[in-house]
């Protein structure tokens, strides 16, 4: 527990009562938010955190390794109940918050349990996005988002068989990885021509596929799902053009949806997320959102770096020093499936006045694409050779004139350094 304050002093000024901070979500984002707070103003706040999984707050971005097989529950968990206790936190895991009263400033628990809070930071995360075909609320139709859901793939992996992954993303494609490696048969489903198509630029998703099918994977690519078919359990997904494939399991990885609902119906400003500001304050100015639920000037976040800085930003003004403002920066991809080296950073596609580097190396299964503008990198795609994939992310977020090195940017720092 931490120290309260010492008695050693009778005549010491009286320690001020602590504030209530209530953490809505005991996930990575509103953890991270707490470690920051902690850090800065470690007597301030009795903190209490409600989640809706039955235990401590884990690494939500590596799931897909342990699907795969390469890390254990145990690699993967960030803050034990211990290490709450430790931190004088009061954790409820596996009661999540179903009302917020405003007027009155206290919050109510499934269980019933109410808590009355100075502050409030929601870190309600997302849901994966079910498409609502025919057929998408039958057994063996899953999202993947967190470890009920990897429980629930490695139970039908045991039995080998058919999944189908809708979604050809970031996280589709780790999923199919992490099942095909466990011994399914799986197929890719995606709506457009080409994988990972947020991430990548043709030539390199065309490079990716062809990667992951000499893995054993399988793909349909410009396919529309139409109806998930079954009788009691999936048994197979039928598509717009009339063809079905047959499905034992099937893993919707068609994106996710900001966990919303509560702030809602809390009566909080909503618009495709919790609306918030430079501080992550919401529109009420006790009730702060971190993490995939909020929406700030106009985008959504889905990766941990720019939530990361949201915790730090947040935390300073929870903590009373708030001197920080949260700048959207550039973000970089890389996709976690065994021997494939991609790497995706900034605005790949480019526009008016850009231009595109491009080093193309099909014996060594290498691309480069580096996109310019006014002699500075604005996106870079990396597939097959990434060690530069750092180096370029520095230079697109510092923006950094290259006119000088231009001509050996694609052959990466060391050359470029060299020549300096």
């Amino acid at each position: 527990m931490r120290a309260r304050g010492s008695h050693a002093d009778a005549h010491a000024a009286p320690v001020p009562p602590r504030q209530s901070l209530v953490v809505i979500g005991n996930g990575m984002a509103g953890m991270r938010t707490v470690e920051e707070l902690l850090a800065l103003a470690p007597d301030l706040y009795d903190i209490t955190v409600f989640g809706a999984e039955p235990h401590g707050n884990y690494n939500r971005i590596l799931l897909s390794p342990v699907l795969a097989g390469d890390k254990s529950m145990a690699d993967i968990m960030i803050h034990t109940r211990e290490w709450y206790a430790e931190n004088g936190i009061t954790l409820h895991a596996g009661d999540p918050i179903v009302h917020i009263d405003r007027r009155r400033r206290l919050v109510r628990a499934r269980s019933g349990r109410e808590v009355w809070y100075d502050r409030l930071l929601m870190a309600t995360g997302s849901n994966p996005f079910i498409i609502p075909v025919p057929g998408h609320k039958l057994a063996g139709v899953i999202g993947f988002r967190d470890i009920h859901d990897v429980d629930t793939m490695l139970a039908a992996s045991r039995s080998g068989g058919r999944a189908v992954v809708i979604g050809g993303g970031l996280l589709g494609l780790e999923a199919a990885n992490g099942l095909q490696r466990r011994g399914m048969q799986v197929t890719v489903v995606h709506v457009t021509d080409s994988l990972m198509n947020m991430q990548l630029d043709k030539p390199a998703a065309l490079l990716l596929k062809q990667t992951l099918e000499a893995k054993g994977l399988q793909f349909m690519l410009d396919a529309h799902t139409t109806e998930i078919v079954g009788s009691g359990h999936v048994s197979g997904v039928r598509f717009k053009d009339g063809r079905e494939i047959g499905a034992d399991l099937v893993v919707m990885a068609a994106g996710v949806r900001p966990n919303i609902a509560l702030a809602q119906e809390a009566g909080l400003h909503c618009e495709r997320a919790i609306v918030v500001d430079d501080t992550l304050q919401t529109f009420d100015p006790r009730v702060y959102a971190v993490g995939e639920c909020v929406q700030h000037r106009c985008a959504i976040f889905g990766l941990v770096a720019p939530i990361w800085e949201q915790a730090r930003v947040c935390a300073a003004h929870l903590a009373q020093k708030g001197h920080r403002r949260y700048v959207q920066a550039a973000t970089a991809t890389k996709l976690k499936v065994t021997g494939v080296d991609l790497y995706s950073a900034g605005d790949f596609i480019g526009g008016q006045g850009s231009e595109d580097l491009v080093l193309r190396d099909p014996r060594r299964g290498v691309y480069k694409r580096l996109v310019l503008s006014a002699n500075r990198i604005i996106g870079a795609v990396l597939y097959g050779d990434v060690q530069d994939g750092a180096w370029y992310f520095d230079l697109i977020q510092n923006r950094t004139d290259i006119s000088t090195i231009r001509s050996r940017l694609l052959f990466g720092e060391a050359l470029c350094k060299e020549a300096a």
